[in-house]
């Protein structure tokens, strides 16, 4: 699989990494997450993205990386502490970093980021001092910022991340325009999350759960012409999409499934989408989106 250099941080990332959502809400066992694992790393995949507030993903992951933790760059995020509760002062923060390298069962993190704070709480300063701190200290190698919009534009032009993670899709494309120009400027890694659109192409009527209708209610005033009730050539067209814009360096899918794992890294080795078909994804994007389509958290 192809690897792409991360930005400043210098690492090499693979441009399909294993996002930690299903591992921590879908009651994967251990032992299928040992399987899910494996196939990762002999599928190309060498980056996991996770969270403290995942469930157990993070519990889960600490008893099965194992030997697969140099196989990995281990990604997380903070700021939501006991019940989801946000978290950003810099005791909570710290703690929190302690916290996911225990329950990880490692010494350091890859990657550690606050996880969709607001301009205000960046203001303040407390949760970038932390994030530094942990830093300097040396229980991360590099610091993050995972957001939309203004708040993360504010969060870039701080110039004190080396990563951002933002929503990036065919249904998600404010980024594009507002967010990555500004990251590649200063050479930060960039993280696509979301990148196939929580897949609601699968979905014929709109779905019953709120974390998905946005995204299905922009796709039917999109009106994409792969989008035709073959929902493996429009996951296809998706994904490769996401890759192909200008500064992504890694997608994250999360799956708790080995076989769609493999699956995601056979159309990611495809390589980006031709020229011609992703000038006209973001043409229809640009003739259709309305301004309260603003990249979702």
């Amino acid at each position: 699989m192809e690897k792409r250099t991360f930005g400043k941080t210098g690492l090499d990332v693979s441009v399909l990494g294993l996002g930690g959502l299903s591992i921590g809400f879908d009651g994967i066992t251990t032992g299928d997450l040992e399987k899910l694992l494996q196939g990762a790393f002999d599928a190309g995949l060498n980056t996991i993205d996770t969270a403290e507030c995942y469930g157990n993903g993070e519990e889960l992951l600490g008893k099965t990386l194992g030997k697969h933790r140099q196989n990995f760059y281990l990604f997380s995020k903070c700021g939501h502490g006991e019940n989801s509760k946000p978290s950003w002062t810099k005791e909570e923060i710290v703690d929190s970093v302690e916290a996911s390298l225990k329950k990880l069962q490692t010494d350091y993190l890859d990657l550690i980021q606050l996880h969709s704070c607001d301009k205000e709480i960046l203001e303040k300063g407390e949760a970038i001092e932390a994030l530094q701190q942990c830093k300097q200290s040396g229980k991360v190698r590099f610091i993050g910022y995972s957001g939309d919009g203004f708040d993360a534009e504010y969060a870039i032009k701080t110039d004190a991340f080396d990563v951002l993670q933002t929503s990036v899709s065919i249904a998600d494309q404010q980024s594009i325009d507002l967010l990555l120009p500004l990251a590649v400027e200063r050479q930060m890694g960039v993280i696509a999350k979301r990148p196939i659109a929580n897949a609601v192409f699968r979905y014929e009527t709109k779905p019953d759960h709120d974390y998905y209708i946005p995204y299905w209610e922009r796709l039917k005033k999109l009106n994409y012409h792969f989008i035709n009730g073959n929902w493996e050539t429009a996951a296809d067209i998706a994904m490769r999409f996401t890759m192909t814009v200008p500064g992504v360096h890694t997608v994250i899918v999360g799956t708790r499934k080995v076989e769609r794992c493999r699956e995601n890294a056979e159309i990611v080795d495809k390589g980006p989408l031709p020229a011609g078909i992703f000038h006209a994804i973001r043409g229809v994007w640009r003739a259709t989106a309305k301004d309260d389509w603003v990249g979702l958290i």
